[in-house]
């Protein structure tokens, strides 16, 4: 196959083409899991404090019924409800990611899509599932291909323009319509690094933005509103100006991938590139039987995009948003508790002296890794106070494809994230929803999917 062949047209004929019926058993299998995976840390992002703020300033933008909140059930427009969501799955790095990618692709992903589904009616589980998929394909498909540093967030803009062709594909779209909106999606792209790293609040934010501007761009497009159509791969198109540095032969096999069986559980609420130290160091603690106050150093080598996210010192002023992207600060955590949670990166655990004098005994080093995209492998170097030094090599970090959580570790983490959000379900609650996604493709009307997301 012609590695430059029409990268953008082929990415259009995925979008209009892909039916249900299509769709490996294994892919929607892998979108069952996902959606509710994504679902849980949405309704644990609902704790977070600053939802109150975003659902006041939301509230300035318009009045409308057409879809809701989820947790708290209120009743917004349709953007502003993609906006919230979205933002309630990535506050607290709690959601899946495609590591080749480095795309976050339900977030933005599931956000628009089941807002766009509750406020249009009458789109049934089949669809939504392959909306999903198609989704998740085109976002993770643009992102592999990039090969330079992350500058724009790429989670957030690969993101959208998924979101767009899954809307699309839900829709029943003509190619000429979908390209039109997606060149629409990405006249409206935001978002870069620097929230990231600063530990602003924004950061999640840029998810939401996108989120809107997907939601807009299919509202225009199915208006007759003509996008730019070399939105991909024009003189001033995506891999021209936000990721230059771009590999066509990443295409190679596109047609036959589902991208959404790739995608990697984050067992922890928190960056995905401190993973690894902390599947690392919980490892060697079961295996040695070692206790925090025995470490002397901990040393994590890692690619340079794990160097770039999360190799930041702990301090007791750090934002939560800092803490939840600070390896020490996560690793030592993982240490001293034996798991990480949501309430770790509240002030109090964040301010604890003990907890950062061991974040101080922990640290990351570049290794020779020519990727930089590459989450993994790494290898984690300890030293004790006996004198003695161990070492643990990760092909893969826990929750990738090559070491997945099995299902009841996946139950057991949607569980404990439904648990935690600001109206909690009960287990009974939480059940039936584990139940109703079991089931997404028999459900008649996504509208009923959100009415089980609202505690009653």
């Amino acid at each position: 196959m012609d590695h430059t062949r029409d990268i953008t047209g082929r990415l259009v004929g995925r979008s209009v083409t892909m039916r249900f019926e299509q769709l490996p058993a294994d892919a929607v299998a892998a979108t069952r899991t996902f959606v509710l995976d994504s679902l849980g840390v949405a309704l644990s992002g609902s704790r977070v404090p600053l939802i109150s703020v975003l659902k006041d300033t939301a509230a300035t933008w318009g009045s409308g019924d057409a879809a809701r909140v989820w947790s708290s059930g209120e009743r917004v427009p349709a953007q502003s409800a993609a906006f919230l969501n979205g933002w309630q799955i990535h506050n607290q790095e709690w959601d899946c990611v495609h590591e080749p990618a480095v795309v976050h692709p339900m977030a933005v992903v599931l956000a628009t899509l089941v807002a766009f589904a509750e406020a249009r009616g009458g789109m049934d589980g089949r669809r939504l599932i392959t909306g999903v998929s198609v989704a998740v394909d085109v976002a993770t498909g643009i992102g592999r291909a990039a090969r330079n540093k992350l500058r724009f967030f790429r989670p957030a803009m690969c993101g959208a323009l998924g979101a767009t062709a899954g809307m699309a594909n839900m829709l029943g779209l003509d190619a000429a319509t979908t390209r039109s909106a997606l060149g629409i999606a990405y006249s409206q792209l935001s978002g870069t690094m620097q929230a990231h790293i600063e530990g602003s609040p924004v950061l999640p934010m840029q998810i939401g933005f996108n989120a809107r501007a997907a939601l807009l761009a299919i509202e225009l497009a199915s208006r007759g509103i003509q996008g730019p159509g070399d939105f991909l791969e024009g003189v001033h198109g995506y891999y021209t100006l936000i990721d230059p540095e771009w590999d066509p032969a990443a295409f190679e096999g596109f047609e036959e991938r589902f991208a959404v069986t790739e995608l990697s559980h984050k067992p922890f609420p928190s960056g995905r590139a401190t993973h690894g130290g902390v599947d690392g160091l919980l490892t060697l603690q079961s295996q040695l039987g070692f206790r925090p106050a025995d470490l002397v150093s901990a040393v994590v080598h890692a690619p340079p995009l794990v160097i770039q996210l999360v190799d930041r010192p702990a301090r007791a002023d750090m934002a939560p948003a800092y803490a939840r992207l600070c390896l020490p600060y996560v690793a030592a955590t993982a240490l001293l508790n034996g798991d990480v949670g949501v309430a770790d990166f509240e002030s109090a655990a964040i301010a604890d002296p003990g907890r950062l004098a061991l974040a101080a005994r922990i640290g990351a080093q570049r290794d020779d890794n020519p990727s930089l995209n590459a989450l993994a492998p790494q290898r984690l170097e300890v030293m004790l106070r006996d004198g003695s030094h161990h070492a643990l090599d990760l092909p893969a970090v826990l929750g990738a494809p090559g070491r997945p959580l099995d299902r009841g570790r996946h139950l057991a983490k949607f569980r404990r994230a439904a648990a935690s959000g600001a109206r909690p379900l009960s287990e009974a609650h939480i059940e039936a929803l584990i139940d109703l996604v079991d089931r997404l493709e028999e459900l008649g009307d996504v509208r009923h999917l959100v009415d089980a997301l609202v505690p009653v």
